[in-house]
């Protein structure tokens, strides 16, 4: 009857253990869809990522992460896995002639692009451009679908279309002839900038 017991107790305790580890590693999947729960890191001097020159302090957002990982990281991950990079400080890039403080991947993983959000309280008289001028007039991000996902650089090779401006904007609705049209002129005013 000892052992009897004993034995039940046993499978007792592992049951407990396995099912306390099954909520801890539910817990922590839950977590990783948050976006403030993934892993990241900040750079401690300027690196190239997707061909973009960062500064130092830039946090690079990143979309893989196992439950026993730490959100912050030492060092770079996998650049594949990118989703954000964002300018912190105050401090801007250049992009196509505008100062941009964030770019993040499109959620939508059939999709191949990311959004840029500019600063156009940074962007100095002398360096407007038509280009600047139609995307600051829809005053949110710009959606950007891309042939190589490994290059968010304003490299217009690279640069399949312009998929967004904002929510106002959206190549998603074909049937609407000025969004298409209004597209098409950011596209084509981009394609002529410098």
């Amino acid at each position: 009857m000892q052992k009897l017991l004993i034995v039940i107790g046993g499978v007792v305790l592992i049951t407990v253990g396995c099912f306390y580890a099954y909520l801890y590693a539910l817990g922590s999947a839950w977590t990783l869809n948050k976006p403030d729960k993934r892993p990241f890191f900040i750079t401690t001097e300027p690196i190239v990522v997707k061909k973009i020159i960062i500064p130092k302090g830039t946090k690079v957002i990143y979309d893989k992460q196992f439950f026993w990982e730490k959100y912050e990281q030492k060092e770079p991950l996998n650049e594949e896995d990118i989703i954000e990079i964002s300018i912190m400080n105050g401090s801007t890039i250049d992009w196509g002639g505008i100062p941009v403080n964030s770019m993040v991947k499109f959620y939508n993983s059939e999709m191949k692009g990311y959004s840029v959000n500019a600063d156009f309280r940074k962007l100095e008289d002398y360096r407007k451009t038509e280009f600047s001028n139609l995307w600051q007039s829809c005053n949110s991000d710009l959606g950007i679908t891309v042939k190589q996902e490994n290059d968010w650089s304003f490299n217009k090779e690279n640069i399949s279309d312009v998929q967004s401006c904002g929510v106002i904007y959206q190549r998603y609705f074909v049937e609407d002839a000025k969004q298409q049209s209004f597209l098409d002129s950011l596209h084509t005013a981009l394609m002529k900038t410098d």
